[in-house]
This record gives structure tokens, sequence and C-alpha cells, in this order.
């Protein structure tokens, strides 16, 4: 599955991981993200991030 990229911060959404901190489940894909949801680290949106590139 395809890792994003929170561009301001570098933080790395890895959907293998989910974020079980704030509810989300291993497995879960970024497009499946709730709209709501934020990055963990600096609070912004999805919008902010990117595809990571291999």
């Amino acid at each position: 599955m395809q890792k994003y990229v929170c561009e301001p911060c570098g933080y790395v959404y890895d959907p293998e991981l989910g974020d079980p901190d704030n509810g989300v489940e291993p497995g879960t894909a970024f497009e499946d993200l709730p709209e709501d949801w934020v990055c963990p680290i600096c609070g912004l949106g999805k919008e902010e991030f990117v595809p990571e590139e291999a």
C-alpha cells in the first residue's frame, strides 16, 4: 500500500501501521482515512500529504 508524507513536517503515514493512537486501524489506506483526520505531528489536514516516492 502507498505511503503518504506530510510535506510541512515530514510525517509518513504508513497504511500497514495505521494511526492507532488516533483511532485508525492498521491496514487503513490513506484514501480511506476520515476526512477530518489530521497529521498526528503537526495537526494539518490530508490535503498537505503527498504520495511517498520510492
